[in-house]
């Protein structure tokens, strides 16, 4: 394959990963892969930036969620964190660290906890909110189940902000787990496969008396507010710690990355003393201000890095190799294995990703494979134990014809995997494409999940998301787990749903290599779907950050009659197809093009305020200081190398009350 082709490959690689993860709960491959073939594909789009694009894996985060309890957002984002596994990784990392902030940086060093995430807000000392990471944009309400943990404080002591939230880990220890597990033995029940998913279920137990029976912690690391009275990461937690908070007592100040190292080295061998399960060791830039000046990716803060421990592997046997079909008609070959216990958890089945592999590694049905994972449940097949293998065994052949539809498939060039063109009559593409339609980023249909999408379709109710808007509810149910009440919720989401947004109606279209970020800057630009419908490729090319194969998706997409049918439909339902009065009131293109760095400490906006201004008024927020820079926004304490860097490129230095001042504010 040539470059093209190996960035192509591993962007739908990531992408189905997420996806199964995300949305199918159902992940089959390790996070150690996952996060290898991650570095990979950045590595692969830093040395060919011609091959841009920004709804690849690299930019964001993937995914939908499982709705239960109600839906949240987060004031701030809960961004995941990247990952290393070497010694050469960390001194990477810091190596970048250095080019970005000025002075002497220092680390905190904070053992990984495996558990569930979640982010609690205190107003004048009292938890107002609980709420999980979710998909890092919103998640869900668990205030009342969090309450009842007795490690949670409940009212704060000292001299706490007045509006904050912290950030934790939900865990179960060892011994809590076993004295669970003896319990529901004793009375003849099924027990518990591991402390983290037992605890991550515990918190969406509809009774909070049953959450109340379970020995459950929360050990907290994280302060997120505005203009808090912390200087470093190392403070925050002190403070944490005054203020009544749990917090764990091995974190560690690292004056060096030599120091870092030796607290890694120090607990990849004695994390097996401790009372929870860890996975990994959390190394974070000290210095909040140099945090600031960092900021993030797409996907992660640039100043925190996890570096994970080794994962385990198990050997078992392959007793079938299946096929899957995603909402884009993409194949995926499944490895159905004899079940097999993995770091705690029960291995049944794991991804093939494609052809390709499979005869890369000559994996046949019958052979005994060996199996890995790193911290989560996402199991990988990385070889096949040749001693093992019957004599007679033959090689696998990748089936011709969709599993569902029995259409020929077909294979692109330059693609890795093999799709169904049948968009159209084959199901399990009808029911992905709804699903996604439904799916927390996009539509947020409260009431309706995956499963009810697929009841609905399998009965004839709908055929693609439009007929969602003519349901009712002497319709829903008849069908199976359905009663009046549950009905009346799907029909009453649907109608709700009506109010969201633009930019998320169009991400929920389905459009290949549309994602959020893609679809935000179309219809910041373009307003209203007619005028996306009306743009030719030569236009959308001019779009900041679209290139040519996302223009030629979106051209595509719009030339189907089928789908314009399905818009002209939506449109007449009131689905919201055009950015909001309330929204464009709000925006102006004063800035139309300019490209800004934020850099310093403000006084009457905060930072996020500031980036928010300069995109509402049409500029561009940069994370770095080049030729292309327009103006840098300089706040006190701003660092001299960047002073320096802007000067000796001529770039223009406004004050905070210049760059207000400019945009009428």
């Amino acid at each position: 394959m040539n470059i093209e082709q190996q960035i192509t490959s591993l962007r739908n690689e990531l992408r189905e990963h997420n996806y199964n993860y995300y949305v199918l709960d159902n992940p089959t491959i390790t996070d150690f892969e996952f996060d290898q073939k991650l570095k990979q594909l950045q590595d692969l789009e830093k040395a060919h930036p011609e091959f841009h694009d920004p709804n690849s894996p690299t930019l964001r985060v993937g995914g939908e969620i499982t709705k239960n309890f109600k839906t949240i957002p987060h004031t701030f984002r809960m961004y995941s964190l990247d990952n290393s596994y070497s010694k050469e990784d960390l001194e990477d990392w810091e190596k970048r660290i250095e080019k970005m902030v000025d002075g002497n940086v220092e680390f905190t060093c904070e053992l990984k906890y495996d558990g569930a995430s979640i982010s609690l807000t205190y107003e004048d000392g009292k938890l107002v909110k609980a709420v999980t990471r979710g998909d890092g944009f919103q998640g869900d309400d668990v205030t009342a189940n969090v309450k009842t943990i007795r490690s949670v404080p409940l009212q704060l002591k000292g001299d706490y902000p007045p509006l904050f939230e912290i950030r934790g880990e939900i865990v179960l220890p060892f011994e809590g787990f076993t004295k669970m597990n003896a319990e529901r033995v004793e009375a003849g029940e099924e027990p518990y496969r591991n402390p983290r998913n037992t605890a991550s279920g515990s918190l969406k137990l509809q009774d909070s008396a049953e959450v109340a029976k379970r020995p459950l912690e929360c050990l907290l690391y994280s302060l997120v507010g505005e203009r808090l009275p912390i200087k470093t990461q190392f403070e925050s937690l002190e403070k944490a710690r005054q203020w009544g908070f749990k917090v764990p007592t091995e974190a560690k100040l690292a004056k060096s990355l030599d120091e870092v190292l030796a607290f890694v080295n120090y607990w990849d061998i004695h994390r097996h003393e401790l009372p929870y399960e860890t996975d990994g060791v959390v190394v974070k830039v000290n210095n909040l201000q140099q945090q600031e000046e960092l900021g993030y990716t797409a996907k992660s803060p640039r100043w925190a890095m996890a570096y994970k421990f080794k994962a385990e592997q198990v050997s078992t046997v392959l007793n079938q190799i299946t096929y899957q079909v995603g909402r884009t008609g993409a194949i995926t070959p499944v490895a159905n294995l004899e079940a097999v216990e993995l770091a705690g958890t029960i291995v049944k089945r794991a991804s093939l990703h494609n052809a390709d592999q499979i005869e890369k590694l000559d994996i046949r049905e019958g052979d005994t494979v060996f199996v890995e994972k790193g911290g989560e449940i996402i199991p990988k097949i990385i070889g096949v134990d040749f001693t093992q293998r019957d004599p007679n065994s033959q090689p696998t052949q990748y089936i011709s014809e969709c599993p569902e539809c029995s259409t020929p498939l077909v294979r692109s060039e330059g693609e890795a995997q093999h799709y169904c063109p049948n968009a159209e009559g084959c199901p399990p593409q009808i029911i992905g494409r709804i699903q996604h339609f439904i799916s927390r980023k996009a539509m947020d249909i409260e009431g309706l999940g995956g499963e009810t999408v697929a009841l609905l379709v399998n009965n004839g109710l709908i055929n693609n998301y439009a007929d969602l808007y003519l349901l009712k509810s002497e319709q829903i149910i008849p069908l199976e787990r359905m009663a009046q009440k549950s009905a009346e919720n799907i029909v009453n989401g649907i109608e709700a749903s009506k109010q969201i947004p633009f930019e998320r109606v169009l991400f929920g279209l389905g459009i290949r290599y549309v994602g959020e970020t893609v679809a935000k800057k179309l219809a910041k630009h373009y307003k209203t779907i007619d005028a996306l419908i009306n743009a030719s490729e030569a236009d959308l090319v001019t779009v900041d950050e679209i290139g040519e194969r996302i223009a030629q998706s979106v051209v595509s997409f719009f030339a189907s009659e089928e789908n314009l049918t399905i818009i002209e439909r939506l449109k007449s339902y009131g689905v919201q197809l055009e950015i909001s009065a309330d929204e464009l009131a709000n925006q102006t293109d004063t800035l139309n093009g300019q490209i800004f760095v934020v850099s310093g400490v403000f006084t009457k906006v905060s930072r996020n305020e500031l980036k928010k201004l300069i995109e509402d008024n049409g500029g561009k927020v940069s994370s770095s200081i080049s030729s292309k820079t327009n103006f840098v926004v300089a706040g006190d304490n701003m660092g001299p190398s960047k002073r320096t860097k802007a000067e000796s490129l001529g770039v223009a230095i406004i004050s905070e009350d210049d760059f207000l001042e400019m945009i009428g504010f």
